[in-house]
């Protein structure tokens, strides 16, 4: 029995008529990221870093070049304040930096310092190993699968607002 199966037989207790099966597989999901991201934030503090910044410096290196905010922003889905707060701190850090491009003086491009690369360069194959050591009971046929069915969930969660009518 695990941490879920446990909240499922207290919820069953309390409110036998609601069916909480859906726990089975979003509740998991949910434990299963916290408790990774979790050792994430562990391991980055190391470096004075908390994963919400390292995914920022990631995103700059797999971009390959300058980003504005903006699009820091969209791909982190996260509110412009974070974004900002976040690279502030970054460049204090000496990781990115703050450009204004000579013809477009619109937005201020976010660019990784040798300093951010290399960091990303030591932290991101320490950071996959991580996740691969959660993954190590399941052989790569299961992992296949189990990313199949993901796919099909986030899908549908990413097109929640045109799918599914959320209610408080």
């Amino acid at each position: 029995m695990d941490y879920v199966d446990r909240v499922r037989a207290q919820w069953a207790e309390r409110l036998p008529a609601v069916d909480t099966s859906p726990a089975d597989v979003v509740a998991r999901i949910t434990r299963i990221a916290a408790l990774v991201t979790q050792q994430s934030e562990v391991a980055l503090a190391d470096h004075d870093l908390t994963r919400p910044e390292f995914d920022v410096l990631a995103t700059l290196r797999r971009a390959g070049r300058p980003l504005r905010a903006g699009e820091i922003q969209t791909l982190h889905q996260a509110p412009g304040a974070s974004v900002t707060k976040r690279v502030d701190r970054l460049e204090r850090a000496g990781l990115v930096e703050r450009t204004v491009p000579e013809r477009d003086r619109r937005g201020v491009l976010v660019a990784l310092t040798p300093a951010g690369v290399a960091l990303v360069d030591a932290q991101f194959p320490a950071q996959v190993e991580r996740e691969r050591a959660v993954l190590a009971d399941l052989d790569a046929d299961a992992r296949a699968e189990l990313a199949r069915l993901l796919a099909v969930v986030l899908r549908a969660v990413d097109d929640a607002p045109s799918r599914v009518a959320w209610t408080a």
